[in-house]
């Protein structure tokens, strides 16, 4: 990544990195050649910002944010700050990005918390479009749209090239399958499914993402197995195949001619069939307990044992 520590780019100016005389930039933060950082940004302590990454003016880089190459952060956005979550106890948590991530502006993201690891963490070539907020200890993959105002509850994840319209809202713990789309205005409390399209409140399977698939270069014969898959598992033609979701699973790839993606997207329903807490699979591996959030709820000195 060709990190350099903030005192040798004072020492050697421009031809590695621009900072605005009115940023500020921790001592112990470590900045990439070719970045730019513009007006009235902060940068913390131990952040790291590889190469060539873009900071527009007001950005705020929280301590501890890894960042790697050619990110681009336009002006209001505010990430790797601190949880706002109740387990939260101050620790040092942090916040890691791969490459080629672009955060529009307002875009929110929180570290992690210390009862689920202490990391929040974001693959590359995502784009989080205006007043998109991803809360602590999510997890989101790689080339992932996230439209205007979508909202990621903590524990979230997110697999790869999901792409998600407006003004969504998503329940904490809730995974989101590969190649899935979901509508503006939807509000998401279980798993979606990959490939699958989902919208409404309440959301539900109403189609398959026959235009992901395509721009994303799948083969027709992929295509036409999703498409398979979807009118066996979720069409209103669904309960011809089985008159419950698994026995349609089982009808489906009992086929010869079942490919991978349709073998991933029935064990990605199975899990959250078999291993979900309200159809979310990541519900059950939860290891907080109500006694990390007992503090908030009893004043100093109080007993209600």
């Amino acid at each position: 990544m060709g990190v350099v520590n903030i005192e040798e780019v004072s020492r050697r100016g421009t031809e590695l990195s621009q900072i605005h005389p009115s940023a500020y930039v921790d001592s112990k933060a470590e900045i990439g050649r070719n970045v730019v950082i513009g007006p009235h940004c902060y940068v913390g302590a131990g952040a790291v910002l590889g190469d060539d990454c873009l900071l527009h003016n007001n950005v705020t880089i929280a301590d501890r944010t890894i960042c790697g190459r050619a990110n681009v952060f336009f002006p209001q956005t505010v990430v790797g700050v601190a949880p706002q979550d109740l387990k939260y106890r101050g620790e040092p948590t942090r916040l890691e990005m791969g490459d080629d991530n672009v955060f529009r502006e307002n875009v929110t993201v929180h570290a992690g918390t210390e009862v689920a690891g202490g990391l929040t963490r974001i693959g590359s070539h995502n784009r989080f479009l205006v007043g998109v907020h991803i809360a602590h200890d999510a997890v989101i993959g790689n080339d992932c749209i996230l439209s205007n105002y979508v909202q990621l509850a903590g524990h979230v994840c997110l697999e790869d090239k999901v792409t998600m319209s407006a003004l969504i809202g998503v329940h904490h713990f809730t995974t989101i399958g590969t190649l899935a789309y979901v509508g503006g205005l939807t509000r998401i409390v279980a798993d979606v499914p990959p490939f699958m399209i989902v919208e409404g409140n309440p959301s539900r399977v109403r189609g398959y993402n026959e235009t992901g698939l395509r721009r994303w270069g799948y083969a027709d014969v992929q295509i036409r197995s999703v498409r398979e898959a979807y009118r066996m598992l979720f069409s209103s033609r669904a309960e011809s195949f089985g008159s419950s979701m698994l026995e349609r699973i089982a009808s489906l790839e009992s086929r010869p001619e079942v490919n991978g993606e349709v073998r991933y997207l029935c064990e990605s329903v199975r899990r959250s069939l078999h291993e979900g807490v309200f159809g979310r699979q990541l519900e059950s591996h939860r290891r907080d307990t109500e006694a990390d959030r007992r503090t908030f709820y009893r004043r100093e000195g109080e007993n209600r044992d």
